[in-house]
């Protein structure tokens, strides 16, 4: 199960979809259009380069610094949220008649899609409109009255939906930073996604009080850019000077809050890697598994007087390890593991126009590491917990060894209810998005540029990738008559709350002699389980 989970998240677990779309809004916000601008081949060059840059600078930045970058994505998180209530307030003002729009009489845009022409000759968008998006918007009576409802449309837009909503789980990456995590990763995490939710929810209802509903209806959804569409429609409108420079400024803040999105998730991805490392089952594992001293680090101990040791740590027959003697470190091997990962992604999608290369990207993300192995996560939980409910102390013991102290009984009787529950929603939307989408849908071939299919079965594919290779995996130990026995020993501090916190974890990985016979291979791996061994 590591190998399936190891390799599906090595080569899938960036975004590499989110730096297409800063490249994309980078131009937008200087005045080119890579989406519609055929003539200049929608600018691929630039948002190709763009879409690098953006992996280079937060890998840079990150391996420079830990602390740093650790400052960089607070910051982020900081002014997003920002700019979320700045959305809300201006919709919620322009509802209320503070802030109309005047001097508009201009029909939609043409969206042209291989060989699809969709129009809105006969539609024409007035300040009208505009000013009573409010109202329209949320008449109840035509809320559902759209021409794409078949089945495959609600899956495939649901698999999307849940994109800007991922990231919950990136915290549980990097607990080991999070200073007295028992008692403020909890609250923590459980405020910061009401809040998340409740303002993503706010933020569209704002754009319905500004949008009119003829916008949104005349195209196919995935053509229209929502967050651009509400400024346009806010300020363009009355401006006729330069008529783009609310589509342009809203560029420019998606830029830096994809910018962000990619800073953070860079670093929770490059420690994920990391722990697959730890496990041995890629190439030059330890080398990957290794911290190594920042630049930031180098630089202020040949700087200082009495320089501080910053080799990287290793296990020794020494129990205690001095850590004040060790510079500050940072996953760089993961980090350049993870630019390879998502240029390489970048570079497949090249060919792509710009806006199918992001789509098709948002869709192989959505699909594989949120479905597919939140799937394989949840039903590992379950496996877990009928485990500890049917063998007992027998078993694996999993109330044990993770339930926290301050749990009740009640909790840990339902606790497997969230795992089954995601399970089957999950299962339920990788198999049910194979339905054929109708030529109209909103994501047909015609439509997307790509086959439905593809992004469905490369997800799929990918636990197959991990199936081969662990497959090879212990191919290669039965023809050398070795196991590999990886051996992490943690070391612990108090946090001032009474319990532990692991300030760093030392990783040896040793070849055992691999006996005849299932019955002493498993018997074997069970003593190696508990420290024993011979070295080969």
């Amino acid at each position: 199960m590591c190998c399936v989970f190891g390799i599906l998240f090595i080569f899938l677990g960036n975004l590499a979809g989110n730096s297409v779309s800063f490249g994309i809004n980078v131009l937008i916000a200087a005045g080119k259009d890579p989406i519609y601008d055929k003539e200049h081949n929608y600018y691929k060059g630039q948002v190709i380069g763009f879409a690098i840059a953006v992996p280079t600078i937060c890998v840079a930045l990150h391996m420079f610094s830990r602390k740093g970058g650790i400052l960089i994505n607070n910051i982020f998180a900081v002014t997003k949220v920002g700019i979320l209530l700045t959305i809300i307030l201006l919709g919620w003002i322009h509802a209320s008649g503070k802030l109309q729009s005047t001097g508009i009489n201009e029909k939609p845009k043409a969206s042209t899609s291989q060989n699809v022409t969709i129009t809105s000759q006969n539609v024409t968008i007035t300040s009208d409109m505009i000013n009573s998006a409010s109202k329209t918007n949320f008449d109840t009576s035509r809320s559902f009255h759209v021409e794409s409802n078949d089945f495959s449309t609600v899956v495939q837009a649901l698999l999307y939906a849940i994109y800007p909503y991922t990231g919950f789980e990136q915290p549980f990456y990097v607990l080991s930073e999070v200073r007295k995590p028992r008692r403020n990763f909890p609250s923590a995490t459980i405020g910061a996604m009401v809040l998340t939710t409740i303002l993503y929810m706010l933020v569209n209802i704002s754009y319905f009080c500004v949008v009119p509903a003829e916008t949104y209806t005349l195209v196919p959804s995935n053509t229209i850019d929502m967050a651009g569409t509400f400024f346009h429609y806010l300020f363009d409108t009355s401006n006729p000077s330069d008529p783009r420079i609310g589509r342009r400024v809203i560029a420019a803040l998606k830029a830096f809050s994809v910018l962000g999105n990619t800073f953070v998730l860079t670093y929770t991805a490059a420690r994920v890697k990391q722990e697959i490392a730890k496990e041995g089952i890629i190439p030059f594992s330890l080398f990957f598994a290794t911290g190594h001293t920042t630049i930031l680090a180098k630089l202020g101990s040949l700087l200082s007087s009495n320089p501080a040791k910053g080799s990287p740590l290793r296990r020794s027959s020494n129990a205690s390890i001095d850590l004040d003697k060790h510079l500050e470190q940072s996953p760089m091997a993961a980090l350049g593991l993870q630019w390879v990962t998502s240029v390489l992604l970048v570079a497949l999608t090249s060919m792509c126009q710009p806006k199918v290369a992001y789509s098709f990207l948002v869709g192989l993300y959505s699909y594989s590491i949120v479905a597919v192995l939140g799937m394989l996560t949840a039903g590992g939980l379950l496996y877990l917990k009928f485990d500890s409910y049917f063998y007992g102390p027998d078993g694996r013991r999993w109330y044990d060894k993770c339930a926290w102290p301050e749990t009740g009984t009640w909790v840990r009787k339902v606790s497997g209810l969230y795992a089954l529950v995601y399970f089957l929603v999950m299962a339920f939307l990788l198999f049910a998005s194979f339905v054929p989408s109708p030529p109209g849908s909103s994501f047909s071939q015609a439509v997307q540029g790509y086959s439905p299919y593809l992004v469905s079965g490369i997800g799929l594919s990918s636990v197959t990738w991990g199936v081969i290779w662990w497959a090879g995996l212990m191919w290669r130990e039965w023809k050398g008559r070795w196991m590999l026995k990886a051996r992490r020993t943690p070391y612990v501090e108090p946090d001032g709350d009474g319990g532990w916190v692991q300030r760093v974890e030392v990783v040896d990985h040793e070849r055992v002699r691999r006996p005849d016979g299932l019955r002493r291979r498993m018997f074997e791996m069970d003593r190696l389980n508990r420290g024993e061994g011979t070295s080969v």
